[in-house]
């Protein structure tokens, strides 16, 4: 009884943990979707990138409710097992490389900006999207031929993925890749000062013995918007996971701990991380244009509706006595009669 009364409590916690994230995460997702499509002016390079890293993002917070499920043991066969531990093993493989992938491409475009268009990660944009989806297919499915199945024991999650495997993938793959691209939007960021500097010292060149100028201060603005922006973006979803994979290593190796403690942290580790493409997506104003233009013409259709039915709310005009209201001279409010001169002499 004490044992089903804790299995209840511990799925309705993870329900309220996991499910709202998963769906913020998916309709995030879908609405960013949309809106790059619909947009032709979005139709390059490196949206095509952010398009792939959307759809891997979308995957990975669909798995999401799926995480704590594989703390527990259960007699599964042999495929259900390891589809149910490697689909979405899978999915954070792909999200993170078409995230390494994009911000790849636009470090090559603000570095080399006059040789971006002859690059490779340009002209080869199909290429490095199915690379970015093969290669994390085939570390995914590395368990299937590295694994400790034994048709004896229940699936369990390190009967599916060994010790060295996970070490393997947690320090030979995913904190290098968060590193390269910490490392990335450092340079990017160093770039971008230096041409501020650079552009600053031009106007204050053109306006001597003044003040700075109102564009000198937008870009101090937006310059430390951007360091900013980077700086939020690494401590509240990059730290959280970098620490998940490190104290899910521990505490299955050395230091046993709760179910529901390392259920929580994986959720909200792999869930921080997942919201990366959706606070990316904010700082560009073009992926929201196609909202925008739906509101705008939602919202005039609407005051125009609106308006009509003010004006048929209001009283209509009367007709003449004996005309028909054919012309808009006919169509008059009807006044009472003034008597002419004429008739006030006669009476």
């Amino acid at each position: 009884m004490g044992n089903s009364l804790a299995g209840n409590k511990y799925q309705e916690l993870m329900f309220w943990l996991t499910r709202p994230l998963s769906a913020f995460i998916i309709l995030g997702n879908l609405f960013i979707i949309v809106g790059i499509i619909c947009n032709r002016k979005l139709h390059g390079a490196i949206n095509w990138f952010f398009l792939s890293l959307l759809f891997a993002d979308l995957l990975a917070g669909a798995a999401l409710p799926t995480l704590p499920q594989l703390a527990f043991e259960k007699q599964r066969g042999y495929h259900l097992c390891f589809f149910i531990h490697v689909a979405p093993n899978f999915f954070f493989l792909s999200f993170l490389a078409n995230l390494l992938v994009v911000h790849y491409a636009k470090y090559v475009c603000i570095i080399h900006p006059l040789h971006y268009r002859k690059s490779w990660v340009y002209r080869w944009a199909a290429f490095y999207i199915l690379l970015a989806w093969t290669a994390s297919l085939t570390f995914a499915g590395l368990p299937l031929i590295w694994n400790q199945w034994q048709p004896d024991l229940n699936c369990s999650f390190l009967l599916v993925f060994p010790m060295p495997y996970l070490y393997l993938e947690t320090y030979g793959l995913l904190i290098p890749t968060i590193l390269a691209m910490a490392f990335m939007c450092i340079r990017v960021l160093c770039v971008a000062r230096r041409q501020l500097k650079n552009i600053t010292k031009l106007l204050r060149s053109v306006n001597r013995g003044q003040a700075s100028s109102g564009l000198e201060q937008r870009l101090e603005l937006k310059n430390c918007k951007g360091i900013a922006g980077m700086s939020l973006i690494f401590l509240v979803c990059w730290v959280p996971y970098v620490a998940c994979l490190n104290i899910s290593l521990l505490a299955i190796e050395y230091y046993p701990v709760s179910s529901l403690t390392l259920t929580i942290v994986t959720c909200l580790g792999n869930g921080s991380a997942a919201a990366v493409p959706i606070l990316l997506s904010l700082s560009n104003h073009q992926y929201m244009e196609f909202w925008r233009d739906v509101v705008s013409k939602v919202w005039g259709s609407c005051w125009q509706g609106q308006r009509c039915g003010q004006k048929q709310a209001k009283p209509t005009a009367k007709m003449l006595p004996g005309k028909p209201c054919g012309t808009q001279d006919e169509c008059l409010p009807s006044e009472d009669p003034k008597p002419s001169p004429g008739t006030d002499e006669a009476k």
